[in-house]
């Protein structure tokens, strides 16, 4: 890995964790669809802000899993890196169903939307065949990172935890989903301070200028 990169990722394994911790705002309500919808519909901003911390997080652990496993640099850990982010790509897909159906219950009525996806959960598509790899992945890429002595048997045993994380479409939170968040941050956070201390010193007049610009961008995206 370049020096460079490390500002982005170092800070990436840090916030992947605590952004995943936004879950919290939905410990409240009952795990299964129907009442995440209601709860939408009800208290609207605290779904959408639970909604959008996971998934800011799931998309962090990414550039995460991708620096870990170029410190691994083994077969075991390839496989694993590649399993973990079909896994995440996964997530991701999910939340895009979350987001549309979470919309719907806010615009059409808990009722309307509890409907429609209980219609169009049983559907299939790509990810419905890939869905293993969202828990066979960090086991994998776990091991791979323990023999290569990357990560500490306690780390090792906290990134595989984080296959217990509940799958699918409009899940709430469990304890099983805070024991897996608390297990990546034990496994991932402790790399972001050596990351960050080898990284070389950030240009801050470039910093200054991109991001406004990074600003600009994403709000021009909401246009479209």
């Amino acid at each position: 890995m370049t020096r460079e990169p490390r500002w982005t990722t170092g800070l990436a394994v840090i916030a992947a964790p605590l952004l995943l911790t936004g879950m919290l705002l939905r410990l409240p309500v009952p795990f299964f669809f129907p009442h995440q919808l209601a709860a939408a519909a009800d208290h609207p901003g605290q779904v959408a802000a639970a909604y959008t911390c996971v998934l800011a997080g799931t998309l962090l652990l990414c550039p995460a899993v991708l620096t870990l496993a170029a410190r691994v640099r083994s077969r075991p850990g390839f496989l694993g890196a590649v399993l973990v982010v079909t896994g995440l790509f996964a997530r991701v897909f999910h939340a895009g169903f979350d987001q549309a159906a979470l919309a719907l219950a806010r615009h059409r009525g808990a009722g309307f939307a509890t409907a429609f996806v209980a219609d169009a959960y049983g559907d299939t598509h790509l990810f419905s065949y890939l869905s293993f790899t969202i828990m066979l992945g960090w086991p994998v890429l776990a091991f791979a990172a323990w023999r290569a002595r990357v990560l500490h048997p306690v780390q090792a045993v906290g990134l595989v935890v984080m296959a217990a994380m509940p799958l699918g479409v409009l899940k709430g939170t469990t304890a099983l989903s805070l024991v897996a968040v608390a297990g990546v941050a034990v496994a991932l956070v402790p790399e972001g301070p050596r990351l960050l201390r080898t990284a070389p010193r950030p240009d801050f007049r470039l910093v200054a200028v991109a991001v406004p610009a990074v600003g600009l961008l994403a709000y021009v995206s909401t246009l479209g």
